[in-house]
């Protein structure tokens, strides 16, 4: 391959990288949008709930940094730890908009939690699986992990305060 073919084709991997990771955000935001105004709305919430404002912008970022180490794993020779790290990633991902449509869509904090507390630990195994493949760049999901954190707290507060 030459030079310009390979950037080429590392340009259409992170280009899908931002796409696969932009549709979990898809169906998460259809699952929530709605629910905002309505359902959420109604709920009593945790004094630490930041205002609504704040989650766009956050998950916007999250995403990109999710979208950087999918494309940092395409971009990694072929072999079972990268398999392994993409299988995690994955998981993770699937998990990531089960939780909207959980808790948004399905207008359950229970349920949520029970996707949630899943998706901590496949964040936690996506970053510790792609750390041999990809090194440092798997930290770009600490972020991730600690808003993940957070939003866990959120969960079971909601949970809570909404019998």
């Amino acid at each position: 391959m030459t030079r310009s073919s390979t950037a080429v084709a590392s340009a259409f991997r992170l280009l899908g990288a931002v796409a696969l990771c932009f549709s979990a955000a898809a169906i998460g935001s259809a699952a929530t949008l709605p629910a905002i105004p309505t359902w959420y709305a109604g709920l009593d919430k945790p004094a630490f709930t930041p205002p609504n404002a704040v989650f766009g912008p956050v998950w916007t970022l999250l995403y990109l940094l999710m979208a950087l180490v999918l494309w940092r794993l395409f971009e990694a020779p072929a072999g079972p730890a990268r398999r392994r790290a993409l299988t995690a990633f994955l998981v993770q991902l699937v998990l990531n908009a089960a939780w909207s449509v959980a808790f948004f869509g399905l207008h359950s904090p229970a349920a949520g939690l029970a996707v949630i507390l899943p998706l901590w630990l496949a964040i936690a195994w996506t970053i510790a699986a792609a750390r041999p493949v990809v090194g440092r760049w798997s930290l770009a999901l600490a972020p991730y992990l600690a808003w993940v954190s957070y939003a866990v707290a959120l969960n079971v507060g909601v949970l809570l305060l909404n019998d």
